[in-house]
């Protein structure tokens, strides 16, 4: 899922200590749609046809398919030492919406009866992953966590050579080994599939509407391409300047401008077009931005 590490700089960039009631009331109610959406996967879904996700989880999920305990408690439990994990990464206001979040979801999954919606294991492995992810992703947005395994992913990797994605994904394999051993290599799989759907809902709800292209443009003609930037499309953009390492690079083009500028998807397309128009040569690179604040930022269409 979505790592730790990027969940932890976009909740860093909120300034706490003058946090208003507003942004306190929208947390609350994002912790709140966290918590109905992943009662909704797993009473509505995973849990009537024991199948797994991921995470802390997905240990709940199968303990309580192997023994029979109750998952709200498993979830208490389980989770328990991640909390105070968050409140070591993180701060004390972390903890304790984490904290409220998996109270208030174990209090759901224990009283809420939900009628099964259907009976064909595919449509309950993606629709079971996406309410899931749904809850953990807007838990994210919300300032908190619903599933501990990032915050376990962030020690381990302090302490050892993995890095946070590697430790989530071991653990998962051995988690949907366990699976197949306990349940049966269909179940497992149709498990496998419902924790790549709540990956990715996750992912879209943290990432999906503020995903930005970061576009570097290295060129002899950096002032033109400005120029066309700043009046065509409308972008703002960064002017910083570095120095040319090409062997044949005559000395007049050692210090250079260099431009960068953060655009949607949708405009990737349009500058480069433009950049090639005046400088066939130049020298373009793209990354992914997961998430932007401040500065001037066109944003993505809604539709």
């Amino acid at each position: 899922m979505v790592g730790f590490e990027l969940f932890k700089d976009l909740y860093m960039r909120k300034n706490w200590s003058n946090q208003s009631l507003g942004i306190y009331v929208k947390d609350a109610l994002l912790l709140s749609l966290a918590v109905v959406l992943a009662s909704v996967g797993l009473k509505g879904f995973l849990l009537p046809n024991q199948f797994l996700d991921g995470g802390v989880t997905g240990i709940s999920l199968l303990i309580q398919a192997k023994w029979g305990w109750d998952l709200s408690v498993l979830i208490l439990v389980l989770n328990i030492p991640f909390v105070f994990l968050g409140y070591k990464q993180v701060n004390l206001i972390f903890a304790i919406k984490s904290a409220l979040a998996i109270v208030g979801l174990a209090i759901l999954v224990h009283f809420i009866q939900i009628p099964v919606v259907t009976n064909d294991k595919l449509l309950i492995s993606v629709f079971g992953g996406v309410f899931l992810g749904g809850g953990i992703g807007f838990a994210m947005r919300g300032g908190g966590v619903i599933d501990g395994t990032e915050v376990m992913a962030v020690t381990v990797s302090r302490k050892s050579t993995l890095t946070v994605g590697d430790f989530i994904t071991v653990f998962n394999i051995v988690l949907f080994f366990v699976a197949a051993w306990v349940f049966g290599i269909e179940r497992a799989m149709y498990s496998t599939l419902t924790y790549f759907a709540a990956s990715k809902t996750v992912d879209f709800i943290i990432n999906g509407w503020e995903e930005y292209i970061g576009v570097t443009i290295i060129s002899h003609h950096s002032t033109t391409i400005e120029k066309v930037i700043r009046k065509r499309l409308l972008g703002g953009l960064t002017i910083y300047k570095g120095e040319f390492g090409f062997r044949d690079v005559s000395p007049s083009h050692e210090n250079k401008r260099i431009i960068f500028c953060a655009i949607t998807r949708l405009e990737v397309s349009n500058l480069i077009d433009e950049v090639e128009r005046i400088d066939p040569n130049a020298f373009i690179i793209q990354h992914p931005i997961k998430d932007t604040k401040g500065g001037l930022i066109k944003r993505r269409p809604l539709h």
